[in-house]
């Protein structure tokens, strides 16, 4: 993946830390084309990213790491509800 905003030698060399959440980030967010995620990064890095990531792309990573279910409301309003039933 080319990030052409950012430059990641720079990045990597002045704040590696900051570099590794922010990848993980990204990967998350847009995909990844080579190789795999490392999973123990991600649980440990979790708290850090959970929030700057995809709402349903955060609900489907933790589903998929710890089995939740809880993290997002289901999306009902006023336009989706299901019909009352009729007495």
């Amino acid at each position: 993946m080319l990030n052409w905003n950012v430059d990641e030698k720079r990045t990597k060399k002045e704040d590696p830390e900051g570099y590794k959440l922010w990848r993980l980030e990204q990967l998350l967010n847009y995909g990844f084309e080579k190789g795999e995620i490392d999973i123990n990064e991600l649980k440990k890095s979790w708290p850090k990213i959970k929030h700057n990531i995809d709402p349903y792309i955060a609900r489907f990573t933790e589903f998929l790491l710890w089995g939740k279910l809880y993290s997002l409301p289901d999306n009902l309003n006023s336009w989706n509800w299901p019909p009352r039933k009729k007495k």
